[in-house]
């Protein structure tokens, strides 16, 4: 019971918000420089080890970050739970793929791409389904494949029963780096970057301390 709503409730709330989340930050990365290095970063590391660096970003939303993946070279697929979501992806960025899915169980072949990203995705997921959704990352991954996760810092949740005017139910799991390395560590990935930064000043997001890994699936 406890999985199904923590899949149906961020579903259904994000479905109903997905324009206007959408507005609010489609500019998102213009104003924050290191975000952009750091993705320009990763997808050159993943070029480099790739020679066909195809990318898998989950809970991709409205799109943006994985159209700005793609004009680094890469060939990003994009995964979002919510069917409102990858509709509007699809039609605001035509020259990347979107689908519907749930990042605990990807439709994706063992193996089968050289990076995956969670760029803020993470922070929807539970305490239980975590290592799941961990070892779904290290599962697709081939061998030297890079997986980055970026996440809001924090040992509390955040719970909104109303956002843009409408009822919605979602939580925002702040999370510990340490934590997260951890879970890694379990699955077997080796981290390549932690980094943690203050939030954007320009950002529309909660103003807490933001978190980066990068990490790799050995060879």
């Amino acid at each position: 019971m406890t999985e199904t709503v923590h899949l149906i409730a961020p579903r259904s709330s994000y479905d109903v918000i997905a324009e206007q989340y959408a507005e609010l930050f489609r500019a998102e990365l213009d104003d924050a420089p290191l975000d952009r290095a750091l993705l320009s970063g990763f997808a050159e590391m993943v070029r480099r080890d790739h020679p066909d660096p195809q990318l898998l970003e989950v809970g991709s939303g409205p799109g943006s970050v994985a159209a700005h993946l793609h004009q680094l070279g890469l060939t990003v697929r994009g995964i979002d739970l919510s069917p409102a979501m990858v509709e509007l992806a699809r039609r605001e960025h035509p020259e990347v793929s979107f689908d519907v899915g749930e990042m605990g169980a990807l439709d994706v072949a063992d193996a089968s791409v050289a990076g995956v990203v969670a760029w803020y995705s993470l922070i929807h997921v539970p305490v239980p389904q975590r290592p799941r959704v961990i070892s779904e990352f290290y599962r697709v991954l081939r061998p030297g494949g890079y997986a980055l996760l970026a996440f809001q810092i924090g040992d509390d949740t955040l719970h909104l029963d109303e956002a843009f005017g409408h009822e919605v139910s979602l939580d925002f799991h702040r999370l510990q780096p340490d934590a997260v390395v951890a879970l890694l560590d379990d699955t077997g990935f080796e981290l390549t970057v932690r980094l943690v930064k203050a939030p954007e000043s320009t950002s529309a997001a909660a103003k807490v301390p933001q978190g980066f890994l990068i990490a790799r699936k050995s060879w």
